[in-house]
């Protein structure tokens, strides 16, 4: 399976939306990757997380346990879980500050996933594997449906995207899409602050 196939899954889910968006980030952009109108097809959800296993496998990556960041890792992490047979567990902010809670527990050394559906700057994953190292995990990688990182994000970790996607965004001064007054900006995704 490629990246083309994934990118068809999204397509038919109409998970990729067009139109004007304000991100989490606080900049604008003209489409958005809506992950969850995948994930609620667990057939299609199976298919994205084997094309991940299959980079992986690839690189001979072994985990123990997967993370996902909430809101958006949770779905995908699980599939994901399930597809490479490892536990599945979820991050979740408190008080503004990603923990690990629930009961969950991840013992020292145990290699563990990121899993995320969009990976753009990587921002939740590096709040998730803050609290994974502080218990003493080794964080073997992230993972997600879609990567979106540009060329000016750095991450210290592999990742491993069932496709990367290039979606352009603007500061919100300098946003052609405000200039033409034309499209409602609109607030996708979960995270009320940016």
């Amino acid at each position: 399976m490629s990246e083309k196939f994934v990118l068809e899954l999204l397509k038919e889910s109409e998970a990729l939306l067009e139109g004007h968006f304000l991100l989490s980030s606080g900049r604008h952009s003209d489409r958005y990757v809506q992950c969850a109108k995948v994930t609620m097809y667990p057939e299609r959800t199976e298919k994205i997380c084997k094309v991940i296993k299959e980079k992986l496998d690839k690189d001979n990556v072994k985990v123990d346990a997967v993370v996902g960041p909430a809101m958006g890792g949770i779905v995908i992490s699980y599939e994901l879980g399930r597809v490479i047979n490892a536990r599945c567990m979820f991050t979740e902010r408190e008080n503004d500050l990603m923990t690990l809670r629930r009961g969950f527990f991840v013992n020292p050394g145990e290699k563990i996933l990121i899993v995320e559906d969009v990976v753009t700057t990587g921002k939740s994953s590096l709040e998730t594997i803050k609290v994974l190292e502080e218990l003493g995990a080794e964080v073997v990688g992230i993972a997600s449906i879609v990567d979106r990182t540009g060329e000016n994000i750095k991450l210290d970790y592999p990742l491993y995207s069932a496709i990367k996607l290039e979606v352009k965004s603007y500061e919100k001064d300098i946003c052609h899409i405000c200039a033409e007054g034309k499209k409602e900006l609109v607030k996708p995704g979960s995270r009320k602050k940016f």
